[in-house]
């Protein structure tokens, strides 16, 4: 009597291996169309030691400057690189997720004080981190893109220290709009798919759009970070 039920088991299977071969098609489809930018995207957090990152860890984290959980998960990751500086260097691509209505002005935003005053991108994104609520779907669903933008200028004004409007005068910049959709296209090309999504060393993390929480960074990186000497000394008696 048992017997019939392996038709709909068998359907079940197929519908997720279809499924399955059709999100790799348009991976490799998007691979394929996707024009390569100018520079590697992202923001490489620190200074001189953010220079030298082929020659260290790297930690590649894809954020949502509008969603919560990359908020929780920026400030674990920020002591754990910091303490393992400049043996472990960090990139961040900013990833508007789409359910967040204006997280790619957000993004922009970050291009924007990039552009003006490098200096200030990441206090930027973590004045973003903490007044995320001023831009949630619910505060901002009475307002029009054009008034968004301008308080996201205003709250933007206060990092990059240049005026309003010329920080309002980045987001009819085509080439802000441009460097925000690059970064997204990259993340779906490493098979991103929320935020916070974390590489290290090209190697996807496991639990994507969830925090780590520092013990776990420092589970992670010690180990590679403790390599880097037998490496070198590897080379070295060559």
């Amino acid at each position: 009597m048992a017997r019939p039920a392996r038709a709909p088991l068998l359907r079940r299977l197929l519908l997720l291996a279809a499924l399955a071969a059709s999100c790799s098609y348009y991976l490799l489809v998007l691979q394929a169309q996707a024009t390569a930018p100018p520079r590697y995207d992202g923001f490489a957090y620190g200074g001189g030691a953010a220079a030298a990152w082929k020659d260290a860890v790297l930690v590649e984290a894809f954020l949502d400057p509008l969603c919560p959980d990359s908020r929780d998960a920026w400030q674990p990751l920020k002591l754990a690189v910091e303490r393992y500086a400049p043996r472990v260097s960090l990139i961040v691509h900013p990833f508007p997720l789409p359910y967040h209505t204006y997280a790619f002005h957000a993004c922009r935003a970050l291009y924007i004080a990039n552009k003006l005053n490098s200096s200030s991108t990441y206090p930027l994104l973590e004045l973003f981190f903490k007044n995320q609520e001023k831009f949630y779907n619910s505060a901002t669903s009475s307002l029009s893109s054009p008034a968004v933008a301008v308080e996201m200028s205003k709250m933007a004004a206060q990092a990059v220290g240049n005026s309003v409007s010329e920080f309002l005068q980045g987001f009819s910049d085509r080439r802000t709009d441009s460097a925000a959709r690059v970064s997204f296209k990259y993340g779906c090309t490493r098979g991103v798919y929320g935020a916070p999504f974390f590489f290290v060393n090209g190697f996807l993390q496991p639990g994507g759009g969830s925090p780590i929480d520092y013990s776990t960074w420092i589970g992670i990186l010690e180990p590679l970070v403790s390599q880097q000497g037998e490496r070198i000394e590897m080379f070295t008696s060559i």
